[in-house]
């Protein structure tokens, strides 16, 4: 959605130019109209997959003393508890099972791995419009979390989130243009059966949008029965495996270094199913990683790259993502603080080990430790996904919606999350210098012969779109304006806007003789 630029609009068409432009279009209206439009893709002044990496939190020499720290502990430490299944696989490749019962992984079979591992992922989504291309730096921002509670910030109360609750958080993600997919942000606590909770959670969320899925399954056993529902959706499983879209987020490890056994499980079943899994590594500095911030993303690294190895021994060149999660701990009182510096630098270093690798890689930004949407998340917010963005990472979940360190979601936080990423991927895509930005005969022009400013000039029109991004929502007028448009609060403006997408259509994104099918087959309850 194009916002309106009538204010500024009025000012441009004072100058010749302008009028000359105005008068093929059909006058004020249709100026008004062709500034409005949606512009194509290609056009718009932040969009998906635009590239990071201008920022790097560590040196080339710390880099590779963290890929060889990791390598070592690999080496010398190893991984405990891999299921019988991980271990005939990976001692099959190579690794080395301990009288201790720890997997080892020697230097070499870990590069090998990585040799097979697949670089240029594409993560697809039901609509291919919505294709997130993961490889180089391209940079997606998205949900995750799992959260246990709704944020209500009328009554500024948390309740137990639903199945409900789930649907509309994916009903508003797709209609939000800077929010690129949508990976489970809350738990369907309202669903009691598990199996029943996977299967509600994947409707939740394909119901509710055609961007790409991201989800967790309960327990091994669950992957058939919903495979068969994701069959269903796709047209077939034929269907399915060209274009997987829904992918595993996977908590293949526990740290510190050790496999989470069913977890493992899950993998190896939705890798045989042809689902795209995301490895996960979710230590928390100061607990369950190291406290100095470095040696968090050794293991974090170490953990990861035996989840290279495990995938790629099973099924060479199977689409994972490197998810590298580690968060930070106040050390004062032990609880996780996902809204503090150290977590931002801590993602832009981990963003930084993908890069390295030319992996694919995911972790987690814009978590706010605040309650609700207030000064406070949005520092916490905006820091760590602009670091994450410049960085390079290619998803970066968590990036909207989350508070009380993710044990909350607030659905009017989406919604300015969509504002605020638009200004955190303007960021991103930086400044473009080319030989037509840094021309001189437009200063010619407005300094020797024109009206001594850039208003109405051809050059500020045809920019004024493609390299500048308008929030929707966040307030620009002055302080006289503010008043005389009645003040407006900026959450209340996100309560409207939220209701308005939900008032939109609630009908899920399924063609009636599928939802009829999924309906037959399984209990839902949306």
């Amino acid at each position: 959605m194009e916002p309106t630029l009538e204010p500024l609009a009025d000012t441009l068409i004072e100058a010749p130019v302008a009028e000359k432009q105005g008068r093929r279009s059909g006058g004020r209206a249709g100026r008004v109209a062709v500034r409005t439009a949606p512009l194509a893709a290609n056009l718009r002044p932040v969009r998906p997959g635009m590239s990071g990496g201008q920022y790097s939190a560590l040196s080339e020499a710390n880099v590779l003393r963290i890929h060889e720290a990791a390598l070592d502990a690999l080496e010398t430490i190893g991984l405990s508890q891999a299921p019988p299944s991980g271990i005939e696989i990976m001692t099959g490749a190579g690794a080395i099972l301990g009288d201790d019962g720890r997997l080892r992984f020697p230097r070499a079979l870990v590069e090998d791995m990585l040799a097979l591992a697949k670089k240029d992922v594409v993560l697809h989504g039901r609509d291919p419009a919505y294709d997130l291309d993961l490889s180089g730096t391209r940079v997606h921002y998205g949900t995750a979390g799992a959260a246990v509670h709704v944020v209500d910030v009328e009554t500024r109360t948390y309740r137990e989130s639903t199945a409900k609750d789930l649907f509309e958080a994916s009903r508003i993600t797709h209609a939000l243009d800077n929010v690129h997919f949508f990976q489970r942000a809350m738990v369907c606590r309202d669903v009691v059966d598990n199996f029943e909770m996977d299967i509600n959670t994947l409707y939740a969320c394909c119901g509710g949008t055609t961007k790409h899925v991201g989800t967790s399954f309960s327990d091994p056993s669950h992957i058939a029965g919903c495979m068969d529902f994701l069959h269903t959706v796709a047209g077939g499983e034929e269907a399915w495996r060209a274009r997987p879209f829904v992918s595993n987020s996977n908590c293949f490890v526990v740290p510190p270094m050790k496999f989470a056994e069913e977890s493992c499980i899950t993998m190896e079943n939705c890798i045989r199913a042809g689902m795209p899994v995301l490895l996960l590594s979710a230590g928390q500095a100061g607990a369950t990683a190291p406290a100095p911030l470095a040696t968090a993303i050794v293991q974090a690294v170490a953990e990861c790259l035996a989840g290279v190895v495990y995938v790629n021994a099973m099924a060479p060149g199977h689409p994972a993502v490197f998810g590298t999660w580690p968060f930070v701990s106040d050390l004062r009182s032990g609880a996780m603080s996902g809204g503090s510096g150290e977590q931002a630098l801590l993602t832009a270093g981990c963003a930084q080990m993908h890069r390295f690798y030319g992996l694919p890689g995911g972790a987690a930004a814009g978590i706010a430790d605040s309650k609700l949407p207030d000064m406070q998340a949005g520092w916490e917010q905006a820091t760590s996904n602009v670091m994450a963005g410049l960085s390079g990472l290619n998803m970066v979940y968590e990036s909207v919606g989350m508070h009380a360190s993710l044990l909350g979601f607030c659905m009017e936080s989406l919604v300015l999350g969509d504002d605020m990423l638009g200004q955190v991927l303007r960021c991103v895509r930086g400044i473009d210098v080319t030989e037509d930005s840094v021309s001189l005969e437009a200063m010619r022009e407005v300094c020797l012969e024109g009206p001594g400013h850039y208003l109405g000039h051809s050059q500020t029109l045809s920019v004024m779109q493609t390299e500048y991004i308008y929030p929707v929502l966040a307030d620009r007028t002055s302080p006289k304006e503010w008043v005389e448009i009645g003040k407006p609060d900026l959450v209340q403006k996100a309560i409207a806007r939220k209701n308005r997408i939900l008032d939109q259509s609630t009908v899920p994104l399924f063609d009636p003789v599928t939802d009829a099918a999924l309906r037959a087959a399984f209990n839902i309850y949306i």
